[in-house]
């Protein structure tokens, strides 16, 4: 495009993250003119080789990708989860043998063998959505470049003002604000948020082991914050004779205690997974690189304003129990985009009062149950009190022992619940023309 370009489109999304990207492509993919900028240029954000991240994909979330046309672009056949075990420990020592185990294939339909999910690397996702953009004919991308944006009732204008499209003008009847935790755009419409520090850091990696994990997922509540494996496909560029195999942590511990571990070389490193994780998968080496970041909870005290609309974690962040922060970000664009389809289909402007509404009605009571559910399973499993600890091991075991209870609890590991339809039930894209 030439420096003076004038585009008008349905929708202009801030942040190619994988919820902005996610989202482009859906409605791309739906037919619906639309626009995506990011201030990182796309190529350098796909990373050569594994680095450590991975996701864990819900079922739900991996129907919204394939309907968007990325799932089928992942350069690698992603790790199903066909297992979950819940258990309560302490490092060092055997996990309490009142546990709770999740096997899919109970809650799967006859025949289905679907898992809980997927396991996807980040680098992966990150190929994926850079091979599904370009080929979008209704989608515009532009980066690496920044804009000023400037929003009325009548639509919004976004500037570019950097970058090798600097000068391009965008008009758009909605702006989505994708661009994480510290959203610009929410600052710009005065939408305050409240926050919940934890004391946490919350460390992320991988480790190459000698066992097979078997498609199992373990997720371990220590006193100081939770410990969860995370079964990775392989080998991989990991795969060694003598560590054939990988795996996923997310390991949230007291911020003086993580920044002492994170200090340490790999072998003192993998000790400290070791007493966490246990001896079920053999010796265990760390791989790639370690990340943190300060475990926080956010709540945006709404998700729309005029011509704006939040999305992941622009507009709630949730402790990483359950795994579920970017599961949560692609329920906000399975819900904005089934809004906007909706509204291009009946020729209502998409980026009205109430259409913003309707994708209020329908994100908003979900983010805000996920948040309270994983703020709760915090509090009580951080707890290292006795007579409490006791009480939530007999509750594990207990729960183990109720095939309702034990289901519902899969089935909202799966992302499913009551109302689930549309792209997060698999009912593919509405597409326009």
């Amino acid at each position: 495009m030439s420096p003076t370009t004038h585009l008008d489109v349905s929708v202009a999304i801030v942040g190619a993250g994988p919820v902005g990207a996610t989202l482009a492509a859906t409605l791309g993919a739906a037919g619906i003119p639309t626009a995506i900028l990011d201030q990182a240029p796309l190529p350098p954000m796909e990373l050569p080789d594994f680095d450590g991240r991975a996701y864990a994909i819900a079922l739900t979330s991996q129907r919204l990708l394939a309907a968007a046309g990325i799932w089928d672009r992942l350069p690698g056949t992603p790790q199903p989860i066909r297992h979950i075990r819940v258990a309560d420990g302490r490092p060092g020592h055997r996990p309490s043998s009142l546990k709770l185990d999740f096997n899919a294939a109970e809650v799967s339909e006859p025949g289905a063998d679907t898992p809980f999910g997927w396991m996807v690397e980040a680098r992966a996702l990150r190929v994926a959505l850079n091979a599904r953009l370009p080929h979008l004919p209704n989608l515009h991308v532009f980066t690496p470049a920044e804009a000023s944006v400037t929003r009325s009732a009548e639509g919004a204008t976004l500037r570019l003002t950097k970058g090798p499209h600097a000068g391009t003008t965008i008009q758009a009847r909605l702006v989505v604000a994708a661009e994480g935790r510290n959203s610009p755009l929410r600052q710009q419409a005065g939408i305050t948020v409240a926050r919940h520090d934890y004391g946490q850091t919350g460390m992320v990696g991988a480790f190459a082991h000698e066992k097979p994990h078997n498609g199992t997922a373990l997720e371990m509540f220590l006193p100081n914050g939770p410990f969860a494996q995370l079964p990775l496909a392989g080998p991989g560029n990991f795969g060694t004779s003598e560590f054939p195999h990988a795996s996923a942590f997310v390991w949230a511990d007291r911020r003086d205690l993580s920044t002492r571990f994170l200090a340490m070389d790999d072998a003192a490193f993998g000790r400290e997974l070791a007493r966490r994780l246990g001896d079920h998968l053999g010796r265990i080496r760390p791989i790639g690189r370690r990340w943190s970041y300060p475990l926080t909870a956010l709540w945006a005290s709404r998700q729309v304003d005029t011509r704006l609309a939040l999305v992941g974690d622009a507009a709630h962040g949730i402790h990483p129990v359950a795994g579920q922060g970017l599961n949560l970000g692609f329920r906000d664009v399975a819900a904005l985009a089934e809004a906007i389809i909706e509204a291009v289909a009946a020729n209502e402007d998409p980026g009205s009062a109430a259409v913003l509404a309707r994708y209020d009605r329908r994100a908003r009571p979900d983010a805000g149950l996920m948040l309270a559910a994983c703020h709760g399973l915090e509090k009580l499993f951080g707890n290292d009190f006795g007579p409490v600890r006791l009480a939530r091991r007999i509750g594990i075991a207990a729960v183990d022992r109720m095939p309702r209870l034990k289901r519902a609890f899969a089935e909202r590991a799966m992302g499913m619940g009551p109302g689930v339809t549309g792209l997060l039930g698999g009912q593919g894209l509405l597409t326009r023309g």
